[in-house]
C-alpha cells in the first residue's frame, strides 16, 4: 500500500511541462501504443490494464511486457488496488459528514469505542482531518501487527490488536504539523467509518459505492461469479502472495477491482455518473491541507494551470495508479499485476497519460554492469538500522550476502539498479562527491542507506549552526518547484515544494546527503566564498538551482 509522497520524482514530473495538451480523445490503439512504448520488454515482466477516461469516450488496453503472457489479464481480471482503496474510504467518510453524522474536525477518539486510549500531543488531539492528510503523527504501522510473514503482512491483525496499538503509540509533534504516511491511521479510519455507519466495511462499500457506481465486479471478501483474481508478482517476476485484511480494516488497501470497475469509479469522481455518492466523491477533492497539498486521501498535484487528484497503491504483488483531472474531465487508471513501488512506481506512465507533454519513461532492460562499477561497489557495508552486507564481484557479476544469510546473484538494468534474481529488493548505487560509491537497499517498502565499513571513511565536517545558516535559502530547481534549505536546532533541513522537510548530513566540504531518499546536495560558492547555488543529485538526475 505504498505511496511515496516523500519522493521528489512525482513533484518534479508534475511541474516539467509548459507545452499545451492536445484537445482530442484518445483511441484504444493510441493508448495501446503508448503503454507498449513504456512496457514492452521491461525486465519486470509486468502485465497492465490501462484506461484513459474522457467525457467523449474511454480508451482501454491490456498489455504485457512479454506477448506470451497476454492471457494473464483481461476484462474479467480483478487486481489488488492497494492504497487507492483509501480514496474510497474517504468518500464513505465524506458521505457520513454530508449526512450530518460527523465532521472532519471531530476527534479520532470520538469515532472509536469509548475508553479507547488515543494519544495526543500536549493535549492536542488527533482529528479526522489529520488522518485523511497523513498528519496524525501516528506511525506507519501498528505496534501489534502480528505478522508472521511479510508475504501477507496484515492477515493476522484484527480490530482488538489495532485499537490496543493506539495505547502503545506516542506523538512526537502536534497533529497537523508533520507529514508521515500512516497505514495505521488509515486502518483506524476504515474501522471508524464502518462503526459510525452501523455496518461492516464490506457491506458499506458495496451498498454506498460499488453498487451505485456500477462497479459490479469490485469486492473485498467474496469474489463475484465470472471474475478471476489476478496473480501478483514481484519486480523480478516471481509470483507473490495475495494480501488479506480483516473486513473492517480493508479500507486501507483491501479492495480488488477490474479495469471497468475502476473506470466507473473514475467516472463517478469526474461527476459523469449520476449516483447518490457523487457529492461525497467531489467533496474528497477539496483542499484539506496545504503541507502536503491534499484533499481527503487524494494528493493534489499542480499540472500547469490546474490541479490533478492522484493516488498510487501497492501490495506485495500489485501496483495501481489513479488520477482525476476535473478541469479537463480526464481520468487515468493503471492496474499492474506486478509490484513496481521499489523501482519507481507507475508514476512516469501515469503522469504522461495525465498530460502527454510529461516524459513517458522507457522499459527497464537487463544489461551487464560496468566492470569498474562492480569493482568500486565490492566491499563491506552496514545498513542503517539493519544488518551488515557484503558485496562481491565475480565473473562480471555482483553478488550480495547479508550477515548470517546466503549469497544472492544480482541482475542489473539500464536504469542503473541492481536486483536480486531470487527475491524482491533493489540496490541503487550512489556515486558520491569524492568519487566513491555507496548504495541504498530497498526491500518491503523500506529504504536502508548503506555505509561502507571496510575502509576508513573521510572525516565528516563539523559545522556550527552559523556555518549551516550560510547555506539557508530558497533554490528554484524549475518553474513551480523549489528546494527550501534552513538551519534548525543545529541541523540543516531541506523541503521541496509540497513535501515534508528532511534532514541533511554533511559528508564533505559543501556536500550533504539525505541517504534514505538517495539524495546528495552539493553547494557552490562564488569568488567571495558565499553560497550561490546547489546541485541536487538523485537517481542519476541532476537539478541545479541558484540561491534566492
Amino acid at each position: 500500500m505504498t505511496i511515496r509522497l516523500a519522493s521528489l520524482a512525482v513533484a518534479v514530473a508534475a511541474t516539467l511541462s509548459t507545452l499545451p495538451m492536445p484537445a482530442r480523445a484518445m483511441s484504444d490503439a493510441q493508448l495501446a501504443d503508448v503503454v507498449r512504448q513504456r512496457l514492452q520488454g521491461d525486465r519486470t515482466g509486468a502485465c497492465m490494464a490501462v484506461a484513459v477516461v474522457e467525457a467523449e469516450r474511454v480508451a482501454r488496453t491490456y498489455q504485457c511486457a512479454r506477448d506470451a503472457d497476454a492471457s494473464r489479464i483481461g476484462a474479467d481480471t480483478a487486481f489488488e488496488i492497494g492504497s487507492v482503496s483509501k480514496t474510497m474510504t474517504a468518500a464513505l467518510l465524506a458521505q457520513l459528514v454530508a449526512q450530518g453524522k460527523g465532521s472532519l474536525d471531530d476527534t479520532l477518539a470520538s469515532w472509536l469505542p469509548a475508553g479507547t486510549k488515543v494519544p495526543d500531543y500536549q493535549g492536542q488531539p488527533i482529528l479526522l482531518r489529520h488522518v485523511v492528510t497523513h498528519t496524525s503523527g501516528l506511525p506507519a504501522l501498528p505496534s501489534r501487527l502480528g505478522a508472521t510473514s511479510m508475504d501477507d503482512p496484515y492477515a493476522n491483525l484484527d480490530e482488538a490488536a489495532l485499537l490496543a496499538s493506539l495505547g502503545d503509540a506516542k506523538l512526537d509533534a502536534a497533529p497537523g504539523t508533520q507529514f508521515e504516511y500512516s497505514n495505521f491511521a488509515s486502518m483506524l479510519l476504515s474501522y471508524a467509518v464502518a462503526r459510525r455507519a452501523g455496518t461492516d466495511f464490506d457491506s458499506l462499500a458495496r451498498r454506498e459505492l460499488f453498487t451505485p457506481l456500477g462497479m459490479d465486479h469490485a469486492y473485498i471478501n467474496e469474489r463475484p461469479a465470472g471474475v478471476r483474481a489476478a496473480v501478483g508478482h514481484t519486480p523480478n517476476g516471481k509470483p507473490a502472495s495475495a494480501w488479506n485484511f480483516s473486513t473492517d480494516l480493508a479500507g486501507v488497501g483491501g479492495v480488488r477491482a477490474t479495469l471497468d470497475d475502476m473506470v466507473r469509479y473514475v467516472q463517478g469522481g469526474l461527476g459523469q455518473v449520476d449516483a447518490p455518492i457523487r457529492t461525497a466523491l467531489e467533496a474528497t477533492h477539496a483542499a484539506v491541507s496545504e503541507q502536503p497539498p491534499m484533499g481527503m486521501n487524494w494528493m493534489r498535484v499542480p499540472v500547469k494551470d490546474r490541479t490533478v487528484l492522484m493516488h498510487e497503491g501497492g501490495t506485495g504483488g500489485f501496483s495501481a495508479f489513479v488520477s482525476l483531472d476535473p478541469k479537463q474531465q480526464r481520468g487515468v487508471v493503471i492496474l499492474s499485476d506486478t509490484a513496481w513501488h521499489s523501482i519507481g512506481s507507475l508514476g512516469s506512465l501515469g503522469m504522461h497519460l495525465v498530460d502527454d507533454s510529461l516524459p513517458l519513461g522507457k522499459p527497464r532492460k537487463a544489461v551487464a554492469a560496468d566492470p569498474a562499477l562492480l569493482q568500486a561497489l565490492a566491499g563491506e557495508y552496514q545498513l542503517q538500522g539493519a544488518m551488515k552486507m557484503t558485496l562481491r564481484e565475480r565473473d562480471g557479476r555482483l553478488f550480495v550476502q547479508a550477515e548470517g544469510q546466503g549469497e544472492y546473484e544480482m541482475g542489473h538494468d539500464d536504469a542503473g539498479d541492481f536486483y536480486p534474481l531470487a527475491l524482491d529488493a533493489v540496490l541503487r548505487p550512489q556515486r558520491k562527491a569524492d568519487g566513491n560509491y555507496g548504495f541504498t537497499w530497498t526491500q518491503l517498502g523500506a529504504v536502508f542507506p548503506a555505509v561502507r565499513v571496510d575502509r576508513d571513511a573521510p572525516p565528516v565536517p563539523q559545522l556550527s549552526p552559523a556555518d549551516l545558516a550560510a547555506y539557508a535559502g530558497d533554490y528554484p530547481l524549475m518553474p513551480g518547484f523549489s528546494l527550501a534549505v534552513r538551519e534548525q536546532d543545529g541541523v540543516l533541513q531541506a523541503q521541496a515544494t509540497g513535501q515534508g522537510a528532511f534532514p541533511l548530513a554533511a559528508t564533505a566540504a559543501d556536500t550533504f546527503e539525505a541517504p534514505a531518499y538517495g539524495i546528495e546536495i552539493r553547494f557552490q560558492r562564488d569568488g567571495a566564498g558565499k553560497v550561490q547555488s546547489l546541485e541536487l543529485h538523485q537517481g542519476g538526475r541532476v537539478m541545479r538551482g541558484a540561491r534566492q
